[in-house]
């Protein structure tokens, strides 16, 4: 039985990249104005943050329909015999009820997997999968060890400005302007799906002091599984800096730390200068 992996475009994993891992990835849809792109098709991480930090009005992000799915799942199955389906967060979005709507039309073939994740942590979640995939396991038992795994994967991250966070009505604007005036780096983390505030530090200095305090408390990063660092925006020194900076928690176990850049799904709401650590916990 051949199975292949399919994942949302909220992993941040483009059109060419799936087609280098061997998996099939559906876009969601992103629209400026009147211009509706498909995230990392015609639509990449550069191109994305160039018109986010132009626009005055945040683009407006929509979750992938039934329909569309399932198309998707109609199209890969030609090729192959089974399919798991890794999405997006069902906290975050509707794209995941509507992967499972759609797979119902494909009882035993289609298998969906819930990641409780976005960005960086699903796509963690994919990259054990592919493994599953090469090790010769059947698309059930993958679906089975990736729910038995995913609540051992962490996503955490300092943001670099709250003018996002207010531009799209989930903080005030009061809020965004001490924050500001304060240089106030909220900490976030994603918890049981859902995107949360886990502190504030006076500078990117004590936020990421505050991240790596957090690695600590989860036991470390199990190094044998996927693992890697984030950031958002044009400018990837922030990142270079934290990577240095934080040596400690890896230059024992890997000469180099994966590093991706947030996409438009999650970048829209965070906005440029993000850095962050994604990895199973031990």
């Amino acid at each position: 039985m051949s199975v292949r992996i399919m994942i949302d475009s909220a992993s941040d994993i483009g059109q060419k990249e799936a087609e280098q891992l061997g998996i099939a990835m559906v876009p969601m849809s992103i629209t400026f104005g009147e211009t509706e792109y498909f995230d990392g098709v015609n639509l990449q991480p550069n191109e994305f943050y160039e018109k986010l930090i132009e626009s005055n009005e945040l683009p407006k992000t929509s979750q992938i329909n039934a329909f569309r799915w399932g198309e998707a799942y109609e199209k890969e199955l030609k090729e192959v015999d089974e399919l798991v389906v890794i999405t997006m967060s069902s906290k975050l979005s509707a794209t995941h009820n509507s992967a499972v709507q759609a797979a119902k039309e494909y009882v035993n073939k289609v298998y969906v997997v819930d990641s409780l994740n976005a960005c960086v942590g699903e796509r963690l979640l994919c990259q054990y999968a592919i493994r599953l995939v090469e090790s010769g396991k059947t698309a059930k038992e993958i679906a089975d060890e990736l729910n038995n795994v995913k609540s051992k994967i962490n996503v955490m991250a300092v943001i670099g400005t709250m003018e996002y966070l207010k531009k799209g009505g989930r903080i005030s604007s009061a809020v965004a302007f001490a924050g500001k005036l304060l240089a106030i780096k909220p900490v976030i983390a994603v918890v049981d799906g859902k995107v949360k505030l886990m502190g504030k530090a006076m500078g990117s200095k004590n936020g990421n002091n505050l991240l790596n305090k957090m690695v600590s408390e989860k036991g470390g990063i199990d190094f044998d599984m996927p693992h890697a660092v984030l950031w958002s925006g044009l400018d990837k020194s922030m990142l270079t800096k934290y990577v240095e900076d934080s040596s400690h928690l890896w230059k024992e176990y890997t000469d180099k730390v994966p590093e991706y850049i947030l996409g438009g799904t999650i970048g829209t709401h965070i906005g440029p200068g993000a850095v962050g650590v994604a990895f199973f916990e031990k």
